[in-house]
């Protein structure tokens, strides 16, 4: 296996707790998120997998997949294999998006609703100095204007904040006051604080807070920020705690979901290969928590699992 590529870097300010998570996270990218491995998941939580449609709300097909081992072919197959019907796509640069969203037909052949985000960065060094960049701006006015074969952009992201302040930088309040005025979600990767900031300055934005929140935020502040901003959701992709010992869903997180059915998405994340390689051993994971879950609350794990994204940007029922 090729060594997997370092995540962009935290700034020396940032939470050293959250600096050794992430580290973790980037070196076991077959991991599943902190109760193991897929095979010990399923021998903890027996048979039960959610057998519905899925939407993967995190999706990357970065340049080092599109010009690497994962092309059209394979990446539509996993989709297909894996029972994922639709897709946020995105990806470093906006190529490998583009290339998913105009592969109409393949896309037909697969059953799968490609839904495209402009990503904000050109390269790796985007990660850490977009916010503070105003051609960043004129990249996504030029993406969105362009349009896809698929249709328009629905959304901008994912983008990283790793130091919060840069919340409030300019770039970073013209594009959430571009998402407000033009009824684009965003996929951002940041702490709970730059929530805070970013819904101050597009308060009628759908903002997918990536992974709801990577680095551990205490579900008690994440059901304030729900109940505080009405269009935040969250997406599920590393987020830690979510699993527990038995290989379904924490005690928190199974109370979470029932009482927010209607604000998670589930997501795949693969932002190095190696997550392409376990694509389907990544979603094999989410049916089974998704399968905890609807012992509970059958509606709620179809919620979570497809129709709040098909809510979100309009989808039509799988065939």
């Amino acid at each position: 296996m090729a060594a997997t590529p370092t995540r962009p870097r935290m700034p020396r300010t940032a939470d050293p707790a959250r600096r050794r998570l992430v580290a973790g996270l980037a070196a076991a990218p077959f991991a599943t998120l902190a109760s193991g491995s897929p095979g010990a998941a399923r021998a903890q939580a027996g048979d039960a997998r959610w057998p519905g449609p899925i939407f993967d709300a995190h999706l990357h097909y970065n340049d080092e997949a599109w010009m690497g081992p994962h092309s059209l072919e394979d990446v539509f197959g996993r989709l297909q294999r894996a029972g994922v019907r639709g897709i946020i796509a995105n990806s470093r640069p906006n190529e490998g998006t583009r290339s998913l969203a105009n592969a109409t037909e393949r896309a037909r052949a697969a059953g799968v609703t490609v839904v495209p985000f402009v990503r904000l960065y050109r390269n790796r060094a985007d990660y850490n100095s977009w916010f503070a960049d105003p051609t960043i701006v004129d990249l996504v006015n030029t993406e969105l204007a362009a349009g896809t074969r698929a249709g328009p952009y629905r959304g901008l992201g994912e983008f990283h904040l790793y130091d919060n302040v840069n919340a409030n930088g300019p770039v970073a309040r013209q594009l959430m006051r571009l998402a407000d005025e033009r009824g684009l979600a965003v996929l951002a990767h940041v702490d709970d604080v730059a929530v805070d900031r970013l819904m101050a300055h597009g308060p009628g934005a759908r903002l997918i807070w990536a992974h709801t929140g990577i680095g551990g935020t205490p579900p008690e502040r994440v059901r304030e920020l729900l109940q505080r901003y009405p269009k935040l959701i969250g997406e599920l992709s590393y987020r830690p705690g979510l699993i527990g010992e038995a290989g379904g869903l924490s005690p928190a997180w199974r109370e979470m979901l029932s009482a927010f059915p209607d604000r998670f998405l589930v997501g795949s994340d693969t932002w190095v290969n190696q997550r392409w390689m376990a694509y389907e051993s990544l979603i094999e994971t989410a049916r089974r928590w998704l399968a905890d879950l609807a012992a509970i609350d059958p509606r709620a794990a179809r919620r979570v699992a497809w129709d709040n994204a098909a809510t979100l940007f309009g989808l039509p029922e799988p065939g």
